[in-house]
């Protein structure tokens, strides 16, 4: 087999390409490190100087993945592995490091942090030129709460941006009682923003907006009407939309009266601080197109009697009907 030898005038150039490779790997490694862009003007110094955890986090606050109490570390000093460790931050926002002992991170990024150690190993005069890679192998204090109407309620973990469609799934999605409606409100912020959900592709897309760690996503309970008695298909009726709900509209995605229904015998339950209120109402006349609708509210009861019973359900028994009746997603 054949031997390439290397004149002494190639070692050059090699020499170069090798240091042209090596720098290229050690920037992947540092970015496979930390993918979060660090602000530019960060003073390590200051965090380390006995600023509280409230302070750090209020100035880091601007969406970025910051580390806080609870955080595991794998940290790394390149050339010392004696100096490394895997630990976790303590309440106080601290981890211990040998040699070191106590050195501040919370609410820094994982770049901010590799700074600050860097920073305590020089002025200790432990390393004239260290280099440092942390590593956040799970975070516990920055994370996305998701509340209300979802299959899972629960505080979501979470390794950079997620989009709000991906948190919903995260937390099972909605139930059958949710609305159509998402409340999102983000960290340091006073106000929130509520998103619609629509069918249509495109306002999907648009309402799919970005969250950070620290936001709160609320899905609130949809309004429910209850429809009973002698109607196709009887049961509790989710209204998504932020219109008003009429007694025909009702009736009618209930799939119709059926033939032994005694419309004209509707009864409208609606609940109030003293109590339910009854309304009579001739649904035989609506059905024909006489007389004025009647809207109703979240959870209202409307109960179509049957021409075949002699004694109606009392209220008390309609009420303990419509808690255990199936909810449907209507289409209004």
């Amino acid at each position: 087999m054949p031997v390439m030898h290397l004149r002494s005038n190639h070692f050059p150039l090699v020499f170069a390409l090798l240091c042209v490779f090596s720098s290229l790997g050690f920037s992947q490694v540092a970015f496979a490190q930390d993918n979060v862009p660090a602000p530019e003007n960060t003073d390590s110094s200051k965090v380390q100087n006995g600023h509280s955890i409230q302070e750090l986090s209020s100035k880091t606050s601007s969406g970025r993945l910051v580390i806080g109490p609870g955080d595991e570390l794998e940290i790394s000093v390149y050339g010392a592995p004696d100096l490394s460790a895997h630990t976790r931050v303590g309440g106080g926002g601290s981890i211990s490091m040998p040699l070191l002992g106590s050195v501040r991170v919370a609410g820094l990024t994982s770049s901010e942090a590799e700074g600050a150690i860097e920073n305590e190993l020089r002025q200790r005069k432990l390393l004239n030129d260290p280099q440092v890679s942390v590593f956040v192998k799970e975070y516990t204090s920055s994370g996305i709460s998701v509340a209300g109407e979802v299959t899972k309620p629960g505080f979501y973990s979470v390794l950079g941006p997620h989009r709000l469609l991906d948190v919903l799934e995260e937390a099972g999605g909605p139930t059958e009682r949710a609305s159509n409606r998402v409340v999102v409100s983000h960290r340091g912020q006073n106000d929130s923003t509520t998103y619609t959900w629509s069918k249509d592709p495109g306002e999907m897309a648009v309402t799919n907006v970005d969250l950070e760690p620290g936001d709160t996503v609320v899905v609130p309970r949809a309004g429910i009407v209850y429809v009973l008695g002698e109607v196709n298909k009887p049961g509790g009726y989710a209204m998504n939309s932020t219109g008003g709900v009429s007694v025909l509209q009702l009736v009618a995605v209930a799939g119709g009266t059926t033939r032994v229904a005694s419309a004209g015998k509707t009864r409208l339950l609606r609940k109030t601080s003293t109590g339910f209120q009854e309304q009579q109402i001739d649904l035989k006349k609506l059905l024909r197109g006489h007389g004025k609708d009647v809207a109703v509210s979240d959870a209202d009861i409307l109960y179509v009697p049957s021409s075949g019973v002699k004694r109606a359900l009392d209220t008390s028994a309609l009420v303990a009907v419509s808690a255990s009746t199936a909810i449907y997603r209507a289409p209004f």
